[in-house]
C-alpha cells in the first residue's frame, strides 16, 4: 500500500496481495480491464479493495479460457457471467470436436505409417461437413444405380438410407472409420464393382422378378448355407447338392456363381462393416462364411 492512509496500492502492493505477477497486472491494466482507480503524484497507477475483487474476477475468467474482449464486456456490464459461459461452453464443445477429430488423424496416420499427401488427404477427409459427407455417399449411391430403372427399389431405397454422418461427438474408431470409407468409395475399382451388383440386380428386374426378390434369396441363401455348415457339410460333397437344388432350383449356376461372386466379395462386406462403424449401429452382418460355403459349393460343380 502507500503510505499516505488512502488505502491505495500500487501495482507492487496488488501482485502482492493476489499473487499475480506485476507484468500480468499491468498488462490487463493496459487493455482496459482493470483501470487503475488513480494516479499517484509521481504518476504510478493505485488500486483500492474493489481493485482486488475485479482482479481476482478477471483471473478466473481467463483461467477458464475466456479472451479479454469478453472479460471486458462482463466487466462492463454488457453481459452476463452465465451469459458468456454458456457461450465459452458451446465453443469449448466445437474445439472438443476438433480435437477428437485430430487425434484420430494422427492416430490413423501412425497406424498406417502413412505419407504427408495421404495424411493430408485423411484430415480432409475428416474434417468435411455433414451435408458434404452426405453429398458423397448420395453421389456413389446415384452412380451406382444411375439409369438401372429395373432394379429392386428395396435394394436401392435401403442403400439410399444407410446414407451416413458421424455424430456430433464421434469416437475415433468412427473417424477412422469414416475416412476408410470415403476412399473405399472414391476407389474406381469399387465403385465399377458396386455397378456390376447394380447392373446384376437390374437384370433380374427385366426378367420379371419380383420386388425384393433379391432381399429373399439372400435371407435364404444364409439359411441353407448356415444349416449346411452346422450340419458340417463341406462344400464339395455329395451332401451340398441338394442345398444347391433347393437355392437355385434349375437355374444356371454359371451364372449365380457370378452374380453371387460381385455382391458378396471382402470389399463389399468391409463396406457394410464400415457403415455400420460410422453410424454406430452395431456391426452388420456379413454372412462371409455362408455366402463363402455356396460360391464353393457351385465353384466345385462349375469345374473352378
Amino acid at each position: 500500500m502507500t503510505d499516505d492512509g488512502t488505502g491505495l496500492m500500487t501495482i507492487g502492493a496488488l501482485a502482492r496481495t493476489t499473487g499475480l505477477t506485476v507484468r500480468t497486472i499491468r498488462y490487463w491494466s493496459d487493455e482496459g480491464a482493470l483501470p487503475p482507480v488513480t494516479r499517484s503524484a509521481g504518476g504510478y497507477r493505485l488500486y483500492d479493495a474493489g481493485s482486488v475483487a475485479r482482479l481476482e474476477l478477471i483471473r478466473t475468467l481467463r483461467e477458464l479460457g475466456l479472451g479479454l474482449d469478453a472479460v471486458r464486456r462482463v466487466l462492463a456490464g454488457e453481459t452476463t457471467v452465465a451469459q458468456v459461459a454458456a457461450a465459452h461452453v458451446s465453443a469449448l464443445d466445437a474445439q472438443i470436436s476438433s480435437l477428437r477429430v485430430t487425434r484420430a488423424v494422427l492416430s490413423t496416420v501412425a497406424r498406417r505409417g502413412s505419407t504427408a499427401e495421404e495424411m493430408t488427404l485423411m484430415n480432409k477427409l475428416a474434417r468435411q461437413s455433414a451435408a458434404e459427407r452426405r453429398r458423397i455417399m448420395q453421389e456413389f449411391v446415384d452412380e451406382m444405380f444411375h439409369g438401372l430403372e429395373t432394379a429392386d427399389p428395396e435394394i436401392r431405397e435401403r442403400m439410399r438410407t444407410f446414407a451416413v454422418d458421424l455424430p456430433d461427438d464421434p469416437t475415433p474408431e468412427q473417424v477412422d472409420a469414416w475416412v476408410e470409407l470415403a476412399e473405399l468409395v472414391h476407389d474406381p475399382g469399387f465403385r465399377a464393382h458396386m455397378r456390376k451388383v447394380a447392373e446384376f440386380n437390374a437384370a433380374d428386374g427385366e426378367a420379371g422378378a419380383p420386388e425384393g426378390a433379391s432381399m429373399w434369396f439372400a435371407k435364404r441363401l444364409v439359411e441353407l448355407a448356415g444349416q449346411a455348415l452346422r450340419r458340417g457339410i463341406a462344400p464339395e460333397a455329395p451332401e451340398a447338392d441338394p442345398v444347391l437344388r433347393e437355392l437355385v432350383g434349375d437355374g444356371d449356376r454359371a451364372a449365380v456363381l457370378e452374380r453371387l461372386r460381385a455382391p458378396f466379395s471382402d470389399q463389399v462386406a468391409r463396406y457394410r462393416e464400415l457403415l455400420a462403424t460410422v453410424r454406430g449401429s452395431g456391426p452388420l452382418p456379413a454372412h462371409r462364411e455362408e455366402f463363402g460355403w455356396v460360391v464353393a459349393a457351385l465353384e466345385a460343380r462349375a469345374g473352378g
